[in-house]
């Protein structure tokens, strides 16, 4: 719950009331799952919203002869498809990569935190704003980014996520994704996939040790991706609606 809490209040400052909701429902509900396994599959009816707890997943669509495509990674403090169980069927899959602990929200929580906690509202609306910007920034990547810009910019996205979430380590952070998920989510061959790392690596710009990723600096990283931070919305464009005090409406 922490990662959430910490990542939501870079838009807007929560109560204490608004943590113990949220608290509440990260850990009523609470699933494992290995690593590489689906958490819920294209097709299915979806009856809840999953919030990442811990590990990393992916969102990703497959063709029928196998072949991949990742649309996005979730990291700790992530929420899966806001309101996603207004839909008949998952239009995609999300799998995990590493070991998960997923919460499940049911419907019935949104229309708790809709009916009395206008904060929370809006910053899932503005966590939805943003993974649809991250959806406009991976498109450009694909479409007009070299290989080598679209694996610099990645990397920083996913760094600065993390950072956001406070789950960097100065400047490292645990990477656990592996040659072909890169190459799944940019759109290049694994030995591309691993050209590209090596040249970066050459350039000084990251330090890839086993699932350990270091970027010695970030200002030369965000250079060599065209990497424009705006879209992650990440400057408090909330303040105005931050709780005043520690006072609030009481939990029932």
């Amino acid at each position: 719950m922490a990662s959430l809490v910490r990542k939501l209040e870079q838009f807007v400052r929560l109560s204490p009331v608004d943590h113990v909701i949220l608290n509440r429902a990260s850990t009523e509900r609470v699933r494992h799952f290995g690593p590489r396994v689906d958490i819920v599959r294209e097709g299915e009816k979806p009856k809840d919203v999953h919030l990442i707890l811990s590990g990393w997943a992916c969102r990703y669509k497959q063709l029928e002869d196998g072949r991949r495509q990742v649309v996005a990674f979730f990291l700790p403090g992530d929420i899966c498809d806001v309101n996603v169980f207004i839909l008949r069927e998952m239009d995609h899959s999300i799998g995990t990569i590493t070991q998960v602990a997923v919460a499940d929200l049911s419907r019935e929580f949104f229309d708790q935190v809709a009916a009395g906690h206008p904060r929370i509202v809006t910053a899932f609306w503005w966590e939805t704003l943003v993974n649809a910007a991250i959806q406009r920034e991976w498109t450009m990547n694909l479409g007009q980014r070299t290989a080598l810009e679209r694996m610099a910019h990645l990397l920083c996205e996913i760094w600065l996520r993390l950072r956001l979430s406070g789950l960097t380590k100065g400047d490292s952070c645990d990477f656990p994704l592996t040659q072909g998920d890169l190459a799944d989510a940019t759109g290049l061959s694994k030995v591309h996939v691993n050209r590209t790392l090596q040249e970066l690596r050459a350039a000084g710009l990251i330090v890839l040790k086993g699932k350990t990723l270091a970027v010695p600096n970030l200002d030369r990283l965000m250079e060599a991706g065209l990497f424009n931070p705006n879209y992650l919305h990440m400057d408090h464009e909330g303040r105005q609606l931050d709780a005043a005090s520690i006072t609030d409406t009481a939990v029932g």
